[in-house]
């Protein structure tokens, strides 16, 4: 748990430096709330049924109950961000950090604003958490959904596919396009030629000269859609050249993200394995993952408004799980409490004096401990010291309470 508090600080700390307020909502909701939102991922999410029938559902996300709540309070502009449990009903694989239940920090801006200035800042803030957890090298994918959605058509695929199309370019990282493109054509019945000229463009990754080249495409040009997202990722881009940043950045047209709801920019950041990695590689995936959302609040509110929103969900368990074995690589002994002194005895009979004194280092705001034995021995108050960590030990003996005093000692050096 040590190393998870350090890794939520580190998070919380950069959402708060970047201004977000923090939001609850429920663990559960109404199941209609959840159903349609994810797309082929739709059959992981957890059925709960209370005894008035009420069909419910355990979240999936902190994406979806958030535009709930936006549409439900009427909320048109805010900056927030969100750490809690989310379920799934997926195969767990402890050492990929995949779970049934799990946390996500998620921030999140809301409003109208000029275009992709807010999408830059949830880039800048990705950049910032990985680096700040010494992760190791990273990368960080951009594409756009209508850049997808463009090639898409101009590649022959039927509108009709889209979505079901989407979610096999999705898989890009994991298996090669070989097998990809049999899905496509085996299993869901998109033409040889289609598949063939998606191939063509999902294989490309670069920065800005491949986002100018693509404006210069014959067929993508001609696409409204495509022509609107690759003029929004050149702007994008440059926004993270102001940050300092696009060195970790790569627009990756294979970058496909499932889930239904996004509507613009998309993204995901990898751990690569470097030199700086663990000796056996951590086969862990993605670490944060997001994207713009504009249409998912109008789903929420009667009148159907909208309220445009981007933002990303940090995958802290998979960070918890390379960090954890890195410990234990290590061997490096982590310290699961912050016990700053062990209030000690050298002789017996002293319990009361010992209880008088660790009251006062409680009362003045110091973090101690004491052990729970009338008469424990010398050498197991230290011994005890050496196991936890505690750096210092209060010893009260029988001379020191003549004269007035308390030794102090530092247990690693012995000096006193």
């Amino acid at each position: 748990m040590a190393i998870r508090e350090r890794v939520f600080n580190a998070i919380i700390s950069c959402f708060k430096r970047h201004g977000a307020e923090v939001i609850d909502t429920p663990v559960f909701e109404l199941k209609e709330t959840l159903t349609g939102k994810y797309g082929e991922d739709s059959k992981l999410i957890y059925d709960l049924k209370d005894q008035g029938g009420e069909l419910l559902s355990l979240r999936y996300d902190l994406t979806v109950p958030f535009a709930r709540y936006l549409a439900m309070n009427k909320i048109t502009n805010i900056k927030r961000y969100h750490i809690a449990k989310v379920y799934r009903r997926d195969n767990p694989a402890m050492t990929r950090g995949r779970y049934r239940e799990f946390y996500q920090c998620d921030f999140d801006i809301a409003g109208q604003f000029d275009p992709m200035i807010p999408d830059a800042e949830c880039l800048k803030i990705v950049h910032e958490i990985l680096s700040d957890l010494q992760l190791g090298d990273f990368l960080i994918k951009v594409n756009d959904r209508r850049i997808l959605d463009g090639m898409f058509a101009v590649c022959g695929v039927p509108d009709s596919k889209f979505r079901t199309i989407c979610s096999s370019v999705d898989k890009l990282d994991k298996v090669p396009w070989e097998e990809v493109r049999g899905e496509m054509v085996g299993e869901k019945g998109l033409s040889p030629e289609a598949a063939n000229h998606i191939g063509e463009y999902v294989q490309l990754h670069g920065g800005l000269e491949l986002i100018e080249r693509l404006l210069q495409d014959p067929k993508l040009s001609q696409n409204k859609l495509a022509k609107e997202g690759l003029g929004d990722m050149k702007l994008l881009f440059e926004y993270l050249t102001l940050f300092g940043i696009t060195g970790k950045i790569s627009f990756d047209l294979s970058l496909a993200r499932g889930l239904d709801y996004y509507t613009g920019v998309i993204f995901e950041a990898v751990l690569l394995q470097g030199e700086r990695a663990v000796e056996e590689p951590v086969s862990v995936g993605s670490v944060a993952g997001g994207g713009r959302y504009d249409g998912l609040v109008g789903m929420f509110d009667p009148k159907g408004r909208k309220v445009p929103c981007v933002g990303v969900s940090i995958g802290i368990e998979r960070i918890f799980s390379i960090l954890e074995q890195r410990v234990e690589a290590s061997e490096e002994k982590i310290r699961t409490t912050e016990t700053q002194v062990l209030v000690a005895s050298a002789q017996k009979k002293l319990l009361e004096e010992r209880l008088k004194l660790i009251a006062e280092l409680w009362d003045a705001g110091i973090k101690a401990e004491v052990l729970y034995k009338k008469n424990p021995k010398l050498l197991n108050q230290l011994q005890y010291c050496e196991d936890t960590g505690i750096p210092l030990v209060a010893i009260v003996g029988e001379q020191e309470l003549k004269d007035g005093v308390v030794k102090l000692r530092v247990v690693a050096t012995r000096e006193e």
